[in-house]
C-alpha cells in the first residue's frame, strides 16, 4: 500500500476507530485481520459496507482501520462512522449522500448509569408491603 491516505476517526459508545483509505483494490483490514473474520456476522459487515456502497466507491480503496474499546456492534458502528469521516477527504462531493443516510452523525447514546439506592439505572428494588 501507497503512503498518502486520507484519515478519519469513528466513535460509537467506548470504541474508537482510526481509518485510513488508501487507493488500491478494495481491501479492508481491521486489527491487521480481514473484516469478514474480525466481524463473522454479516450485519455487522454490511454496516461496514454501507458508506462505500452508497458513494459508489466499494472496491476502489484499500482500507486499514484499528478499533479498541466496546463490543462488536459498537466497534462496527465506529468503522463506519471512521470510513464516511474518511470519505469526506476523498471528495466533498459525497457529503450530501452520507449525510442524508445520517453517517456522519456520531451516535452519542451510551449505557445510563446505575443509581444509588436502585437496582439498575432506573429499576428500584422490589418493594414489600407486608
Amino acid at each position: 500500500m501507497k503512503e498518502d491516505f486520507y484519515y478519519g476517526t469513528g466513535r460509537r459508545k467506548t470504541s474508537v476507530a482510526r481509518t485510513r483509505l488508501y487507493s488500491g483494490s478494495g481491501q479492508i483490514l481491521i486489527n491487521g485481520r480481514p473484516y469478514q473474520d474480525y466481524f463473522p456476522r454479516s450485519t455487522l459487515q454490511m454496516i461496514i459496507n454501507q458508506p462505500l456502497k452508497l458513494t459508489k466507491v466499494f472496491g476502489k480503496y484499500d482500507i486499514k482501520v484499528n478499533v479498541q474499546g466496546g463490543g462488536l456492534a459498537g466497534q462496527a458502528a465506529a468503522v463506519r462512522h471512521g470510513i464516511s469521516r474518511a470519505l469526506l477527504e476523498v471528495s466533498s462531493d459525497f457529503r450530501p449522500v452520507l449525510k442524508k443516510a445520517g453517517l456522519l452523525t456520531r451516535d452519542a447514546r451510551v449505557k445510563e448509569r446505575k443509581k444509588y439506592g436502585q437496582r439498575g439505572a432506573r429499576a428500584r428494588f422490589q418493594y414489600s408491603k407486608r
